[in-house]
């Protein structure tokens, strides 16, 4: 499978840990993302989930960054109708300036959270509906020239920063080709249009100064294991825990409550949103990834590594890039 691999990472507040044991979790895969091969990480911007470290995305990439060398960084996705765009244009500007070339910018036009939180965050409800001009706006401030007259972005002017486009619907794959940007599709948690988005975007592409020719990642679930029984025991684990996160409400489900609720109609729609997952041992696993490669019609993978523990989580990452380089030496 000759496919560059990336990763995901949610920065995951694991049952009896803190934030900082999630970050510190962060930089220790990043490091060894590195090593093994990886082309990036990225980290979604979330808000209001007690489970997820990293809201503060651009915070939390600097750190990785200057505890990483090689490895590309970025987000995967800042939600930018949360954000004005000079703001993101400076944050990521500063972190180019940093970080030279390591440095990539997910753009989603989802809240990333509930609308209460949205409210708190001062979020107009109808900012979403300026997405696409808006990554204009930030794409300009990013580059040499900017679209706002008297304003620009410091650090950020010639940066450029490479902006990608994230989505899980029709509306992302046709913004992303009317710009001639990347496409990221949400595979991983939002499965139902990967085929029909892909194939638009591809069709409707426009090329641009950033990019010539379109360019698909797409998102897929992995958790890689010595034992193949293993890692159905972790994938019934993270399933267990995404019950708790969507419809907890703070409270923690014993694993009998999560699994009546994973039977039940509400459990049959989380169930479908683990669709695109590839569990079991390194050769089941890269089976899996190079027929889901196809599938999507994707120049890259973007994994979300969702073992339940960090060594596991290390160990599924490890295993998954070790058995794509033996796939490419045979």
């Amino acid at each position: 499978m000759s496919i560059p691999l990336s990763i995901l990472d949610l920065a995951p507040i694991r049952r009896g840990e803190t934030a900082s044991d999630s970050l510190a979790a962060s930089v220790a895969l990043a490091q060894r993302a590195g090593e093994w091969g990886y082309q990036r990480v990225w980290y979604a911007e979330h808000h209001n989930n007690a489970m997820i470290a990293s809201s503060a995305t651009s915070v939390l990439i600097a750190h990785v960054a200057a505890l990483t060398q090689d490895i590309r960084l970025g987000s995967g996705g800042i939600m930018l109708p949360n954000h004005a765009p000079l703001t993101i244009a400076e944050q990521f500007g500063t972190l180019e300036a940093l970080h030279p070339g390591r440095i990539d910018l997910g753009l989603g036009r989802a809240p990333g959270s509930d609308q209460n939180t949205m409210l708190a965050m001062r979020r107009n409800a109808a900012s979403a509906d300026k997405f696409p001009e808006d990554v204009l706006e930030l794409q300009g401030y990013l580059g040499d020239e900017t679209r706002i007259p008297g304003v620009e972005a410091t650090p950020g002017k010639g940066s450029h920063v490479p902006l990608y486009i994230l989505g899980s619907s029709m509306y992302g794959a046709a913004v992303a080709a009317a710009l001639g940007l990347p496409y990221a599709f949400a595979s991983h948690f939002a499965p139902d249009a990967l085929q029909d988005a892909v194939a638009a975007y591809r069709q409707e592409f426009r090329p641009s100064a950033q990019l010539d020719h379109p360019y698909v990642i797409a998102g897929v679930n992995v958790i890689a294991a010595d034992t193949s029984s293993a890692a159905q025991e972790q994938f019934l684990a993270a399933k267990r825990n995404r019950v708790t996160a969507m419809y907890g409400r703070g409270r923690i489900f014993t694993d009998q409550e999560a699994d009546e609720i994973l039977g039940s109609p509400a459990g049959q729609h989380l169930q479908q949103m683990f669709k695109y997952s590839a569990v079991g041992t390194p050769a089941e696993v890269s089976e899996y990834a190079e027929a889901f490669v196809k599938h999507a019609d994707a120049d890259e993978l973007i994994v979300a590594h969702q073992s339940v523990s960090t060594q596991a989580r290390l160990r599924s990452a490890e295993l998954l890039a070790d058995s794509v380089e033996h796939a490419l030496a045979g």
